[in-house]
């Protein structure tokens, strides 16, 4: 039985996301892929509310296109809409995770390397408005349990198979359904994974600039391979790699990397910053860091995407310093890609930089591969 405690509702400081942009170019929706039956028919579920677009997205079959924000209309978040920060139960540890939302589809909202659920605070209470809105701490991530990895020997702990597992159970064991998987940077290979290991829990992925994995072992050279593993095992075996992590684990340099993967640097504030920097401080947080860094293996997005049963949308921020947009459009030739998507002059994270971009698009995706439930009569 799985043990959730939810704590007191807190409300969130964003007052207003624009959401009206233009629409450069009209062309034929591609249609909702059916997963067949799932053991989720045996359970009761309310049905879906409907979506009430308050700006207007059209997506195109295999083509990418770029989306513009303008002023226009906006929409407040209203004080009712509060997120609450519950703790659920995953295999005797502690996860973290915050909710909002009473109706509608299901959304899973996925962090990237080194965040947590807090970097969506700019989409939960939007979102929520009419979707059901989860947003999870990976285990080792955010405030979730960091169990120190060299307790499981030589098996690897933090792998996407481990990440995939924990989001999968987290629909049966507190959603409760299906749901849609809303995935950023090193996010949307957990969320492929997930989908590649229980196809009948997913109903659609959308992907913000799919961490490439460009350090990947099979991305490097025969020559390089060696030198790889050397500053790996130096990194997790000596006091070189504890001292890397406190010199990354300041305001001063949290607040730098943020802002070489932001291009809106505005957008880097004292509280971004304060909230990623949080968790990383906890106790077995720098023992995580380690071990993803030294985590060169495990599945590629392009292993992945062809085995997903569900439809994919690909978002991108074209000034990703990271993730070169250019190798990301590789991506369209897989079969479940919709579309690709352009978000011009937004960096690695859009949901925290462009959330007036995102949002429209998140709630568009979903409404087009949601569908009321019948309620079947066995008599």
């Amino acid at each position: 039985m799985a043990s959730i405690s939810c704590s007191t509702t807190t409300s969130l400081p964003f007052s207003k996301v624009d959401f009206h942009f233009p629409v450069q170019r009209a062309t034929k929706f591609a249609p909702s892929i059916d997963t067949g039956k799932t053991h989720f028919q045996e359970l009761s579920f309310s049905r879906f509310s409907r979506f009430r677009p308050n700006g207007c997205v059209v997506f195109s079959r295999l083509n990418d296109y770029s989306v513009e924000g303008s002023s226009g209309d906006s929409v407040k978040t209203s004080p009712e809409l509060g997120v609450q920060s519950c703790t659920w139960k995953w295999r005797g540890y502690s996860i973290r995770y915050q909710c909002a939302g009473t109706d509608g589809p299901a959304l899973v909202l996925v962090h990237g390397f080194g965040a947590n659920s807090d970097h969506w605070r700019k989409n939960i209470p939007v979102l929520a408005k009419s979707h059901r809105v989860f947003s999870i701490d990976l285990i080792g991530y955010g405030y979730s349990d960091k169990p120190n990895p060299r307790d499981f020997g030589a098996d690897s702990f933090y792998t996407f198979e481990t990440w995939a597992t924990q989001l999968n159970n987290f629909c049966v064991d507190v959603i409760k359904d299906e749901a849609f998987f809303i995935c950023n940077s090193i996010g949307g290979l957990v969320g492929l994974q997930a989908a590649v290991m229980e196809p009948q829990i997913c109903k659609g992925i959308m992907l913000l600039n799919i961490s490439l994995r460009m350090l990947h072992i099979k991305k490097q050279p025969w020559y390089g391979k060696s030198f790889i593993r050397s500053f790996q095992n130096l990194l997790r075996n000596t006091v070189i790699g504890r001292f890397f992590y406190r010199r990354v684990a300041t305001m001063e340099s949290v607040k730098n990397i943020l802002s070489q993967c932001y291009y809106d640097t505005s957008q880097v504030t004292e509280e971004l910053v304060q909230k990623i920097l949080r968790p990383g401080l906890e106790p077995g947080a720098a023992d995580v860091f380690l071990e993803f860094i030294c985590y060169s293996e495990g599945p590629l997005p392009e292993e992945l995407l062809p085995q997903v049963k569900c439809p994919v949308v690909i978002a991108w921020g074209d000034k990703d310093p990271w993730e070169p947009i250019e190798l990301g459009r590789d991506y369209r030739k897989f079969d479940p890609v919709e579309d690709f998507i352009v978000l011009p002059n937004v960096g690695h994270c859009p949901q925290d930089e462009a959330p007036n971009l995102v949002n429209p698009l998140i709630e568009s995706f979903v409404a087009r591969h949601s569908s009321p439930k019948a309620t079947v009569s066995t008599v």
